[in-house]
């Protein structure tokens, strides 16, 4: 009130109930000289509900009615209660109220009725105001007089994008690809054009590929509140309803800067399926010990960041103990001690030694991080796994895969066969490492047998005919990265291999038979095959294994084998008769 100092919440000894609004008699928004928000001249009320069709959103500007009962109190002047919902309101000559008018709206056309009543009786959907608007109507619908030329425009840094209202899972399975396309920003949409045209001819991308790549980069454009915002990755994915190639326009994306990467990381999805039966003080430290065997740390003491495998291999081997903990009360690692990890322990065997190294991964890292007070395991010895004593493959499965019609399958094999390479070694291998019957390899120049050269050719000219356009510099590829320059992964390899060969039992296989050959020569292995003195003692221990000896002395020396010849430096796989 004039001349009072306080307002009615704080007045002494109050608070005070603050009186009604002189002019509509409101009591609440009490605003100042007896006049509420809505009423007073010099106040900005909050939106409210329209007086008409009570859509949520209506402001005093056109008092306190949205754009749409403006317009129809425009054209009607009538007001009663609708004969419908019987709410009272400006009704149309079929007294009819604009709410129930667009409640009907919402009915398909095959299905709407003409009894109002009927239309209405389960309920009122209401709405939030001025969200509807006529189509084809508008400036922005219609063409202008002159279309200005549109110049390519690189994306700019947004300073601000506004956040979103409702979140809402986008679809493309409902709308077409013109529609969609059509709304991306015209001058973005040129620049991220010619983008993708280049990186088709740098990569090879047929007429088809380039023309789905740029479809989707454009419906992605459309997404964009504000041309140049950062493109969510999990927005991508929609794009596999409509069949379009979500990793290329994802490649696409990222080299433009377009890209806002928000997909949670394996590891971090796994570690979280996993540890959601612990107690919260439990979980929060493996996060943390997750975090700092993900990222590494470069602050004393510092750490080095380790792969995914190795991070859930360790925390695999931990989560009997850390279950079993939980199920006795412990909420917390800081609670265990060397007798909960005593009792928690396999008795021996290669289970102790796996268990004890996850366990000493977990405490060690939240030591030196002091999230724990000790580390309980730091004292309790758990021993090693015993070393696999490396086992001969049968010769039949080797010679099918040699002979296989896949020419992949052929190559790969006699890769791993002939020469012993890894899987790692194999994947990143590139074309311009074969140069006259040798391969180039960590340095070492290895001459080719006879067998791998023919099938190198054969894969070559498989690889030119299916993808005479490829710009990928390795040398297996297949559908996937062939428009890339990616290379093939672990899960391509052991496809192609088959059930009964991988690569670690290949290599095995041509290693154990080249330390038999060479009467255990563990130097000749470490030149040949580029192996640490401890790796070639692993082959060449097994020389007086009952079940590994090259040949016993009442059993006559092997037939010849069947295998084209080969270079001296490419041993052959022992025969048969050969191994016990």
């Amino acid at each position: 009130m004039a001349q009072v100092e306080f307002c009615f919440p704080c007045w002494p000894g109050g608070p005070v109930t603050s009186p009604p609004c002189l002019r509509c008699g409101s009591r609440s928004l009490y605003y100042t000289s007896g006049l509420c928000e809505r009423c007073h001249p010099a106040a900005v009320p909050p939106p409210d509900s329209c007086r008409n069709c009570l859509a949520w959103g209506a402001t005093r500007n056109r008092g306190w009615l949205c754009k749409g009962c403006a317009s129809w109190c425009r054209k009607h002047s009538a007001a009663a209660a609708c004969r419908a919902c019987r709410h009272h309101s400006v009704l149309d000559p079929d007294e009819i109220c604009r709410l129930c008018r667009k409640q009907t709206s919402q009915v398909p056309a095959t299905n709407r009725r003409t009894d109002w009543e009927q239309v209405c009786r389960t309920g009122q959907q209401l709405f939030l105001a001025d969200l509807f608007s006529s189509r084809g109507r508008g400036p922005s619908i219609l063409a202008p007089a002159r279309r200005r030329p549109i110049v390519p425009q690189p994306p700019r840094p947004v300073p601000f994008v506004q956040p979103a209202l409702l979140e809402v899972t986008r679809t493309v399975r409902s709308r077409g690809y013109k529609g969609l396309a059509g709304r991306a920003d015209p001058e973005l949409a040129a620049w991220t054009d010619q983008f993708t045209c280049q990186r088709a001819a740098r990569h090879g991308w047929s007429r088809d590929t380039v023309w789905r790549v740029r479809t989707g980069v454009n419906i992605l454009l459309g997404f964009q509140t504000v041309p140049g915002a950062g493109i969510a990755a999990t927005d991508v994915s929609v794009l596999a309803e409509a069949r379009l190639p979500v990793a290329l326009v994802t490649g696409v994306l990222e080299d433009a800067g377009l890209l806002q990467d928000d997909r949670i990381p394996a590891a971090i999805a796994w570690t979280e399926q996993r540890i959601t039966h612990l107690p919260p003080a439990m979980t929060i430290e493996i996060r943390a010990w997750l975090r700092i065997m993900r990222e590494g740390r470069t602050t004393r003491p510092r750490r080095r960041p380790r792969t995914d495998t190795t991070i859930r291999l360790h925390l695999y081997w931990a989560l009997p103990a850390l279950t079993q903990w939980a199920a006795e009360g412990k909420t917390s690692l800081r609670e265990i001690t060397p007798q909960d990890v005593l009792a928690a322990l396999p008795p021996s065997g290669t289970p102790r030694a796996c268990a004890g190294k996850g366990l000493r991964s977990l405490f060690h890292v939240l030591k030196t991080s002091r999230l724990v007070f000790t580390n309980p395991i730091g004292q309790i010895p758990t021993g090693t796994a015993p070393s696999k004593i490396p086992m001969p493959l049968s010769l039949q499965h080797i010679q099918d895969a040699l002979t296989s019609p896949d020419e992949a399958t052929a190559l790969l094999t006699a890769l791993l066969a002939f020469h012993g390479l890894t899987a790692h070694q194999v994947q990143h291998l590139k074309i311009t490492d074969f140069h006259d019957s040798h391969l180039t390899l960590d340095g070492r120049r290895v001459l080719l047998a006879e067998p791998v050269l023919d099938r190198v050719a054969a894969y070559l000219e498989h690889r030119r005919r299916h993808w005479p356009t490829t710009q990928n510099p390795y040398l297996f590829i297949h559908f996937r990265n062939a428009h890339t320059t990616a290379h093939v992964g672990n899960r391509w390899v052991n496809q192609r291999l088959g059930r009964d060969l991988t690569p670690r039992k290949l290599r095995d296989d041509r290693l154990l038979n080249e330390a038999h050959a060479g009467g255990g020569d563990a130097k000749h292995l470490m030149e040949l095959f580029g192996l640490s003195t401890r790796a070639a003692q692993r082959y060449t221990t097994t020389l007086e294994h009952p079940d590994l000896r090259t040949r016993q002395p009442n059993i006559p020396a092997p037939a010849p084998q069947a295998y084209p010849a080969a270079p001296a430096t490419a041993v052959l796989p022992a025969p048969e008769a050969d191994r016990p």
